[in-house]
């Protein structure tokens, strides 16, 4: 009885360890400056990753391919099982697979994150199809060098992938990375496949929602983002 009592706590410990690394209190950091990225839960840095944001600067202006500042956080997620190097367009995996730094190539891979604004200087994050996501071009990671969205190396987004549930917060800033004790111990949490936002729609294959665009606009929109 004493040995089911003792696994049973451990068992509620990790759990609470789970939960802490799953987005309950957790965040994401991207700082341009710096070109990386940041989660941080409970005080402590779970992990690094190199990353690129937009090489027309920060904003977040319809049709200026720029990267949106401010609080965000995922609103719906692509890519549960697939392949490293699986090329993904408008939302959907075609079935081919690159290498990274495949020459003349540049899709988004292997994993998206779609992100949501939640201020009025990100207002059109969701509409303008702001991801983090992978990139054929891992090359250029560490630098300026997408069309608007957060690329990573396929490992990095696969990784973040797991940890991030629908409605993780993330935040992008001008400021550099904040000096956060590095966690000493870290539980791997997989977040829910291809979860939904609460109270809205599934994202729609060739869809998006309206937020002041109208559809042919948001249909451009996404056909543009297939190079982000």
């Amino acid at each position: 009885m004493r040995s089911i009592v003792t696994s049973l706590g451990a068992a509620i410990i990790l759990l609470a360890c789970l939960k802490s690394a799953s987005g309950y209190g957790a965040e994401i950091i991207v700082s341009v400056p710096d070109q990386e990225m940041a989660l941080i839960a409970r005080g402590k840095t779970i992990a690094r990753f190199p990353v690129s944001t937009s090489k027309f600067g920060i904003g977040d202006g319809v049709g200026t391919y720029r990267t949106p500042l401010g609080v965000m956080y995922v609103s719906g997620k692509v890519g549960d099982g697939l392949p490293a190097g699986a090329v993904i367009k408008s939302r959907i995996p075609t079935g081919e697979v690159i290498a990274p730094n495949a020459p003349g190539r540049d899709p988004i891979v292997s994993r998206v994150l779609w992100l949501r604004g939640k201020e009025d200087q990100n207002r059109n994050a969701r509409d303008r199809c702001i991801y983090i996501h992978g990139t054929a071009e891992e090359r250029m990671i560490g630098r300026r060098a997408s069309y608007g969205c957060i690329r990573m190396k396929s490992a990095d987004v696969t990784a973040l992938y797991r940890q991030l549930p629908v409605g993780a917060v993330v935040k992008v800033v001008t400021d550099r990375l904040p000096r956060v004790p590095k966690a000493k111990v870290i539980y791997e949490y997989k977040a829910p496949d291809a979860p939904t936002e609460v109270g809205r729609p599934a994202p729609l294959v060739n869809s998006q929602e309206s937020s002041g665009l109208g559809e042919k606009n948001a249909a451009s929109q996404t056909r543009r983002n297939d190079r982000t």
